[in-house]
């Protein structure tokens, strides 16, 4: 497959990155843009792919564009190149907020858009990647999307009013998860553990946690009452993040996120 990233930003960066790591990186054949000669020329150099400064260029050559750019970019890069997208072609825009109507006037209306949200521990093959489908985006589009994607990570379809809710909770989510890590490894310097060993600790506690979560199918309430003995040290544990109101702390952050993402297109 001839993939084009339009855009070599983190997102971008993460999904290439993914797709050289994973067991069918010989099938994809990858090559990026970005804005400057300087940058191109690193891109290439750290991520081992052709890079172009020239988004017209990377549009005519390849099958699945992958819009990777900052939301108030998108308009202008996919206006710059409209007059060279065709029906045979595929875009995936990774760029939150940004809606499939917009992604298909900005483009032309040729195109098949797909509306993605992936996020970044794609770099390492455990990404979450959840999209719609747009204009003139048929079954075989979105399986072209579930096999790029799904060689980074895991992968969901949803409604496309759904989306921001998507950024808020999984697009935004490993920030509010190394916040978490981060407050328990504090908590083991405090309880007297070295710090490397406090880190490895609460990342691997969240780890093994979320893989139980996924491999077991069970409701992540059963799962802590399995922890949660009588008169056990989690349950005072569990009452100190009642108090704390961790809960509704993070419920909070996805609403936040999710209105944030709803507002960058003026809706």
């Amino acid at each position: 497959m001839k993939l084009g990233i339009l855009g070599l930003g983190k997102m971008g960066e993460a999904v290439v990155e993914g797709l050289r790591r994973s067991d069918d990186a010989k099938n994809f054949n990858i090559e990026g843009s970005t804005r400057s000669p300087e940058s191109a020329q690193e891109a290439e150099k750290t991520l081992h792919i052709r890079c172009h400064t020239d988004n017209v260029k990377l549009a005519q050559s390849v099958e699945v564009l992958v819009l990777s750019v900052k939301p108030h970019q998108a308009e202008a890069v996919l206006r710059q190149i409209s007059k060279k997208l065709t029906a045979k072609q595929t875009l995936i825009s990774v760029c939150a907020s940004i809606t499939t109507e917009q992604l298909s006037e900005w483009s032309g209306g040729k195109i098949a858009v797909i509306r993605a949200m992936p996020n970044t521990p794609c770099l390492i093959g455990e990404g979450m990647t959840v999209f719609c489908a747009g204009p003139r985006a048929t079954k075989a589009h979105t399986e072209i999307a579930e096999r790029i994607f799904s060689k980074v990570g895991k992968t969901a379809v949803v409604e496309e009013d759904l989306m921001d809710g998507v950024t808020g909770l999984s697009g935004c989510g490993p920030a509010y998860i190394y916040l978490v890590i981060e407050a328990l490894s504090e908590a083991g310097v405090k309880v007297g553990l070295p710090r490397k060993t406090a880190t490895l600790l609460a990342a691997q506690t969240l780890l093994g946690a979320a893989k139980m979560v996924l491999e077991r199918g069970e409701h992540p309430a059963y799962l802590k009452d399995e922890v949660t003995t009588p008169a056990g040290c989690t349950i005072d544990g569990l009452m100190a993040l009642e108090e704390g109101k961790l809960r509704v702390t993070l419920i909070k952050a996805v609403l936040a996120a999710a209105k944030r993402s709803k507002s960058l297109r003026g809706a």
